[in-house]
């Protein structure tokens, strides 16, 4: 069976490589043209997360890159490349796609419709009729902030909290609309928030966890504050809108990515099937905002309106709005369907305070301010 992924050397992308080589003798990565070299990449996390010697000796031969611009017509191939790649392809994974929360929306479509769009086109081309993963998120639901959000649902009467939620729900509509038009089956799946407790390293896509951690440094070195050692009883306090009941599901991303596999060895019903990739316990938002207080020296206290006078910190951090709404979050992430077809699939790590410190922070800082006291 002749399988291609996109997105191999992102956070997801690089554990579905494991997992597809468990199952697959061979996998056909479809690698951004100026992405730095996919081969090495993968070779690389592969070096940092203690994979066996022997896997990693056998890449070069298991592994065949294919140099694509995903948002391009043709995913930037020449007809007859195209042609020739549909032709030889049994399955198709989709994990590729712009994951920045606050990026513009002309160019989150750009990637996550548009670059959907030409995978569709390559799995419509093909003579075998390859099978299509799509890998969506959860966060389609859009803005709805409580109640329970079904697998089934795809509806945005609601709005969307940001521009990266918006243009994944168009490229999910696009997804089932395909799905009906050419009577083809299709698997989505939809992760919550991908997290892990793999420290970052320079060499490693980051998680949605590291982004916070940058933008709330961004916003500590706006005001002076960046790096600066504040006792606690000084440091100043934020204002962050918020619930103090809210909740998150953070799922580790290793875990993510096996259940994603074995999904996709389900028989296909013929239809577009959609899957809740979750964990099986939310995180407190409190725990989030535990963690903003472990990364920099503030108090964080949640609030029902947004300040009328906020402080020029609080103002720094309103420059990036993506994440923010998700404190108030308190709904339920229904995955019946996946318990339905696998069983119960708990992972058994505990995500928490520890758990999310251990993959925000670096070795190299842990090491650092232990040296300091």
């Amino acid at each position: 069976m002749q399988v291609a992924l996109t997105g191999a050397t992102g956070f997801l992308g690089l554990r579905l490589v494991g997992e597809l080589l468990e199952r697959h003798h061979s996998l056909t990565v479809l690698a951004h043209a100026r992405s730095g070299g996919a081969l090495r990449r993968i070779t690389r996390f592969m070096e940092l997360t203690d994979v066996p010697g022997q896997l990693i000796a056998e890449l070069p031969r298991r592994l065949r890159v294919v140099e694509i611009d995903l948002g391009q017509p043709r995913m930037g191939l020449s007809a007859a490349a195209f042609q020739q790649l549909a032709d030889e392809l049994d399955m198709i994974w989709h994990s590729a796609g712009n994951i920045n929360l606050d990026d513009d929306l002309v160019r989150l479509r750009q990637v996550n419709v548009e670059g959907t769009r030409n995978v569709l086109e390559l799995a419509a081309a093909g003579v075998r009729n390859p099978m299509v993963h799509h890998i969506g998120t959860a966060f389609v639901g859009g803005a709805r902030r409580d109640g329970v959000l079904y697998e089934d649902e795809l509806d945005d009467a609601y709005g969307f909290e940001n521009g990266y939620e918006q243009s994944k729900y168009e490229a999910e509509v696009l997804v089932h609309e395909w799905s009906r038009a050419h009577g083809r089956p299709v698997v989505v799946m939809r992760p919550s928030i991908l997290v892990t407790d793999l420290p970052p390293h320079p060499e490693l896509p980051g998680h949605p966890m590291q982004f916070v951690d940058q933008i709330v440094q961004n916003s500590l070195r706006s005001v002076g504050l960046a790096g600066m050692a504040i006792p606690e009883e000084y440091r100043p306090v934020v204002r962050m809108l918020g619930h103090p009941h809210g909740h998150l599901n953070l799922v580790p991303v290793e875990h993510a990515a096996a259940v994603m596999v074995q999904l996709a060895s389900a028989p296909p019903s013929g239809q577009a099937n959609t899957y809740h990739v979750v964990h099986d316990h939310d995180v407190p938002i409190r725990v989030v905002t535990a963690l903003l207080e472990r990364l920099v020296p503030v108090q964080v206290k949640l609030v029902e309106t947004k300040p009328d006078d906020p402080t020029p910190l609080e103002a720094a951090a309103e420059l990036y709005p993506g994440f923010a709404p998700y404190l108030s979050h308190r709904r339920h992430l229904d995955d019946t369907r996946v318990r339905t077809l696998l069983g119960p699939v708990s992972s058994g790590i505990r995500v928490d305070l520890d758990y999310l410190t251990t993959g925000v922070i670096s070795k190299q800082t842990t090491a650092s301010s232990a040296g300091a006291h």
